[in-house]
């Protein structure tokens, strides 16, 4: 799944792709920017990204796959 998050006062979003289940990572977020505390995702290579609670501005989960680019064949 692809989630995408928005930093206020950051003109970039964060992406990240995670195995993780939705509602486990829509709980998370939820309490992250509910309490204002930090939350921690993890990507599909293992990595582990810290995001501020309390600036987190919005939060865009996709639950579809993405298309792949390109020609299969």
């Amino acid at each position: 799944m692809e989630i995408r998050i928005g930093i206020q006062h950051s003109p970039r979003e964060i992406v990240i792709e995670t195995e993780d289940d939705t509602s486990s990572v829509l709980e998370s977020l939820t309490t992250a920017v509910t309490d204002g505390a930090p939350v921690t995702l993890r990507d599909k290579k293992g990595r582990n990204v810290l995001l501020p609670g309390a600036k987190i501005a919005y939060a865009e989960v996709s639950t579809e796959e993405p298309r792949p680019v390109g020609f299969l064949g």
